[in-house]
């Protein structure tokens, strides 16, 4: 039986690098957002990531808020 997954293809988390590439700002500016806490991380195999909720939520904003 093949059953696919729910969201099977869709990531779940991005590592700090790709973050500042899709929000096109610097690898700095969203190290310290994690350390000050204005953007949530979590570690994941003693590295620290971002969830892709929180870059979804991100990008939208910044799209103002239309999803196609």
């Amino acid at each position: 039986m093949n059953t696919p997954m729910p969201n099977s293809g869709r990531r779940k988390y991005y590592s700090l690098a790709e973050a500042a590439w899709l929000l096109g700002v610097p690898l700095s500016t969203i190290s310290k957002a994690v350390r000050t806490g204005a953007m949530p991380a979590v570690r994941r195999r003693s590295r620290l990531v971002v969830p892709a909720h929180v870059l979804e939520g991100l990008l939208d904003e910044s799209a103002g808020g239309e999803r196609p």
